[in-house]
C-alpha cells in the first residue's frame, strides 16, 4: 500500500490540514503515528482508510480495511451479537461464520454476556470492545485504530495488543494512534510523526489561503468554554447552538485554526470557508 504526494484540507479550497504525505506500508508492518493534538493524525488514519478521500495525491493498494474510532456511535438500533453479526458478513464472512465470530470475539473481550443487549444500553467501556471486536473479524488487510485502546480496561486493553500482533505475524498491515507511549513499545517497525517540525508538516506555510481572501471557520467547544486566546479575527455566536464563526485574514486562518484544535480541550472545527476578496 503506499501513499503518494497525499493532502487534505478542510472543505473546498480550505486550509490543508495535510500535505505532501508520502508513505510505504508493507505487508506484515505495524506503524505508530504521533503528534500533537491538530496535527492531523485522525484525518490521516481516515484517509487511510478510505473513509475520506485526499484532496491531493493518490492511494494506491488498500486491502480490505477494518477502522476503530476513539468514541463508537453506539446509538444503533441493534444488539451488539447482530450488529457484530452483520459487519462480519460485510467483511465477507457467511451467515454462520460470522455469528460464530461474532460470540468469539465478544468472548475473548470479556463481552459474551452482552451479545443479546442493545447497543444503546451498553456502558462506554462495552461500547468499545464491540468497536474493537468489529474491526478485528474478518481478519482485515489493513486495521486502523485510532485510540482504540481509550476506554477499555486494563486485560482488553492487553487483549487488543495481542490481537495487533496477531494480525501483523499473519501478514497485515497494522496503523495506530494511542495517547500512551508505552503503547507496543518498541514493537512498531516505523513511527510517522506529524507537526511543524516534521518533514511531512500538518499545516504549511505555502498551504496558507491567498493574503488577499477571508476565511470564515465555524466551529464548536465543549460547554461553557470560552475561545483560545490569541485568536485574531472577529467572533460571532450562532445563535444558541454553542457554535461560533471566526472570520480572519486568509494569511491567519492555519494559526487560527491550530489554535482551536490544540486548545484544551480542543474546538470541534464544523466547517472553513474562503471568500476571495471583491
Amino acid at each position: 500500500m503506499r501513499l503518494t504526494g497525499v493532502g487534505r484540507r478542510y472543505g473546498l479550497g480550505g486550509p490543508w490540514i495535510l500535505r505532501g504525505v508520502d508513505l510505504d506500508l508493507p505487508a506484515g508492518s505495524l506503524l505508530r503515528v504521533e503528534g500533537a493534538n491538530g496535527s492531523g493524525k485522525s484525518t490521516l488514519l481516515r484517509l487511510l482508510a478510505g473513509i475520506d478521500a485526499p484532496s491531493a495525491g493518490r492511494i494506491t493498494g488498500r486491502p480490505r480495511t477494518a477502522y476503530v474510532p476513539e468514541r463508537f456511535p453506539a446509538a444503533l438500533p441493534m444488539t451488539a451479537g447482530a450488529y457484530l453479526t452483520r459487519l462480519g458478513r460485510i467483511h465477507g464472512l457467511g451467515r454462520a461464520a460470522a455469528s460464530r465470530g461474532a460470540l468469539e470475539w465478544l468472548e475473548r473481550f470479556g463481552a459474551g454476556a452482552y451479545a443479546g443487549t442493545p447497543l444503546s444500553e451498553l456502558s462506554k467501556g462495552t461500547s468499545q470492545k464491540v468497536a474493537v471486536a468489529q474491526g478485528l473479524m474478518g481478519a482485515p488487510g489493513l486495521l486502523v485504530l485510532d485510540e482504540a485502546w481509550t476506554g477499555l480496561d486494563r486485560a482488553s486493553r492487553g487483549i487488543l495488543d495481542d490481537a495487533v500482533r496477531e494480525r501483523v505475524a499473519a501478514g497485515a498491515r497494522v496503523v495506530f494512534v494511542d495517547h500512551d507511549p508505552a503503547r507496543l513499545a518498541g514493537e512498531a517497525h516505523a513511527v510517522l510523526r506529524l507537526g511543524n517540525h516534521s518533514p511531512r508538516p500538518a499545516f504549511e506555510d505555502t498551504a496558507r489561503p491567498a493574503r488577499n481572501t477571508t476565511v470564515q471557520i465555524v466551529a464548536e467547544g465543549p460547554a461553557g468554554a470560552e475561545l483560545p486566546h490569541g485568536l485574531t479575527g472577529v467572533a460571532e455566536p450562532l445563535g444558541d447552538t454553542g457554535a461560533v464563526k471566526l472570520t480572519v485574514a486568509g494569511a491567519q486562518a492555519d494559526d487560527a485554526l491550530r489554535n482551536l484544535l490544540t486548545a484544551r480541550p480542543p474546538w470541534h472545527i464544523r466547517s472553513v470557508t474562503e471568500v476571495p476578496h471583491s
